[in-house]
C-alpha cells in the first residue's frame, strides 16, 4: 500500500499537467494550478432537539470520505433557535492527499452521475479565488450509504481548494479533472 496512486492523481501528472502546460503557456509545472484540499460539510439544524442525529450524520460522512468528521459546534447563543454556546450543530472533514483524488474521482465517476435529472454544475458557483463549491441534496447517491440504516436524508457541502490565480484557471483544471461543468 506503500506504493499506491490513485487513479486519478496518475492522471493529473500524466496527461492534465502537460494539458494545462500548453494551455496555460507556461514551462513551470509548480505555477499551474492543482487542487489543493477538498471539504465535506454537513450542517445538521435539528440536532438542537436530538444528539443521535450529530451521530448518525458521523457515521455517514466517515462512509462517505473514509475519515473521522470533526463535529462543529455553535460560537454563540441564539435564544430564538434554541441554540447555546458549545451546543454541536454539525459535522466536518478535510480531506488532502490520496483521499481528496479518490473522493473526487469517486465524485465525478459515480456519485454526479447517480443524481436525479442532473444537468451538470453551475459555473458560477466559483469564489472569485479559485475554489469552487456546491451542493448535494442527498448523501443517498454514494454507493458506500447504506439506504436502509438511513434515519434521514441529508444534504453536504462539497468545497474544492485550488492554488489557481482566479477562476478561470480553475475552471480549466475542473474541466480537465472531468466534472461536468456546464457553461
Amino acid at each position: 500500500m506503500d506504493n499506491y496512486t490513485p487513479r486519478l492523481k496518475e492522471l493529473y501528472t500524466q496527461s492534465i499537467v502537460p494539458k494545462l502546460r500548453e494551455k496555460l503557456s507556461r514551462q513551470n509545472t509548480l505555477s499551474l494550478p492543482k487542487l489543493s484540499k477538498v471539504s465535506l460539510n454537513m450542517g445538521l439544524g435539528d440536532a438542537v432537539n436530538d444528539n443521535k442525529v450529530i451521530q448518525s450524520a458521523s457515521d455517514q460522512l466517515a462512509v462517505i470520505s473514509g475519515q473521522l468528521p470533526m463535529v462543529t459546534k455553535a460560537r454563540k447563543s441564539i435564544a430564538t433557535f434554541k441554540i447555546r454556546d458549545g451546543m454541536p450543530l454539525g459535522v466536518k472533514v478535510t480531506l488532502r492527499g490520496h483521499r481528496m483524488f479518490e473522493f473526487i474521482d469517486r465524485l465525478v465517476t459515480i456519485a454526479l452521475p447517480r443524481i436525479r435529472d442532473f444537468r451538470g454544475l453551475n459555473k458560477n458557483s466559483f469564489d472569485g479565488q479559485g475554489n469552487y463549491s456546491f451542493g448535494i441534496k442527498e448523501c443517498t447517491i454514494f454507493p458506500e450509504i447504506n439506504v436502509d440504516k438511513i434515519d434521514k436524508t441529508r444534504g453536504l457541502d462539497i468545497s474544492i481548494c485550488t492554488t489557481a490565480r482566479n477562476d478561470e484557471e480553475a475552471l480549466l483544471l475542473l474541466k480537465f479533472l472531468n466534472f461536468p461543468i456546464i457553461d
